[in-house]
């Protein structure tokens, strides 16, 4: 979650405590509308020891970055 937080707050510009606290909240949520089994996992995939965690983690910030394809940001 630590790679989360940070990115949040380079790119938001809100301070580190802020981020955590917004991780956190989505994470909470989250957990709440998942299936037990998979809420159970979430925080260990978000923090980079479930596996393939930060591999899945890095596929999605590359597929953020391609936000030009579709007509976003680039």
């Amino acid at each position: 979650m630590e790679e989360l937080i940070r990115q949040i707050t380079e790119r938001t510009g809100i301070s580190e405590e802020q981020a955590q606290q917004a991780v956190y909240m989505v994470v909470d949520f989250a957990k709440d509308k998942l299936p037990e089994p998979i809420a159970s996992q979430l925080e260990g995939f978000l923090g980079g020891s479930g596996g393939d965690a930060s591999g899945i983690l890095g596929q999605v910030q590359q597929l953020g970055n391609m936000g030009g394809l579709f007509g976003g940001k680039e």
